[in-house]
């Protein structure tokens, strides 16, 4: 994750080069994010109406990589989609695919997920029914299950995270604990939703250095001291401090998200982005 000097004046992936001003207080080597991505549930009502066109200003506020969930694109054209992002130079390295797709249509989840060009599926969420002792022994079996079946296919799999996780503790253990405790480390991966740990009252450095080599990628949004959701660098989560520490070193990915976005969204959107692009750790 680290970067020279060279790198960083040569504006790799499209970032400015540092004025002459920056260049006297940056240090010699400094980290930054390469390719930064969005999850498209952030923009989930103007992609339902206008797919392409949200792709269009996704690529030109200077993300690179999009990861499907909501909006309805699983009832949209995947072969449509890959076109339009091929043709904008953006990725898709994971999705979001629903528990009871998983179960239920899980040759369609693969030649979905393969279509759009991902290499790993994400549970994203888990509904009241799971939220239980007898409802979480119930599901983490497939967890399991589909980790190996997509494995078989070419594909990862990771967990995406909410605050419940933590908070839920059957038996005085969280349904978090389970979680890792339960699943196959080598197959079950982490995709940390990094505001929701936060949330919960976890500390997020901490989960990062433990999760470390089982972490996928991060949901990055930020949150004011009400703990009321807002964009990237407008909120108090420190995390330049987050993306520095040893256990994030693994992380390839780093997704934008803000479930509650204000309309018309793009300019939500742009602030998460910019704040990442100037980020230095």
């Amino acid at each position: 994750m680290m970067i020279s000097r060279r790198n960083l004046l040569a504006g790799a992936g499209g970032v400015a080069a540092l004025s002459l001003a920056d260049l006297a207080i940056a240090p010699a080597f400094a980290a930054q994010l390469g390719a930064i991505g969005i999850q498209l549930y952030t923009v989930r009502d103007i992609f339902q109406k206008d797919p392409v066109g949200t792709l269009e200003q996704i690529a030109r506020i200077g993300y690179r990589e999009v990861e499907f969930g909501g909006g309805g694109y699983d009832a949209m054209d995947p072969t449509l989609l890959r076109k339009t992002m091929d043709r904008l130079g953006l990725k898709s390295p994971s999705l979001h695919i629903g528990y009871d797709a998983l179960l239920g249509q899980f040759d369609k989840s693969v030649t979905m997920a393969k279509t759009l060009g991902a290499d790993t599926v994400v549970l994203p969420y888990m509904t009241d029914a799971h939220r239980t002792e007898q409802g979480w022994s119930a599901a983490l079996p497939n967890f399991n299950r589909f980790a190996k079946d997509l494995k078989k296919a070419g594909l990862g799999f990771a967990y995406h995270n909410h605050d419940f996780e933590f908070t839920t503790k059957p038996g005085g253990i969280s349904l978090y604990e389970r979680f890792l405790k339960e699943t196959d480390p080598a197959l079950v991966k982490v995709e940390l939703d990094i505001y929701w740990a936060a949330h919960a009252g976890e500390d997020a450095g901490a989960w990062i250095d433990r999760l470390s080599k089982r972490l996928y990628a991060y949901h990055v949004k930020d949150m004011r001291a009400d703990r009321s959701m807002t964009a990237v660098g407008q909120g108090t989560i420190d995390f330049a401090g987050l993306f520095k520490r040893k256990g994030s070193a693994g992380v390839r990915h780093f997704y934008v998200e803000n479930d509650q976005a204000p309309a018309p969204y793009i300019p939500d959107i742009t602030t998460s982005f910019q704040a990442l692009r100037a980020l230095r750790f």
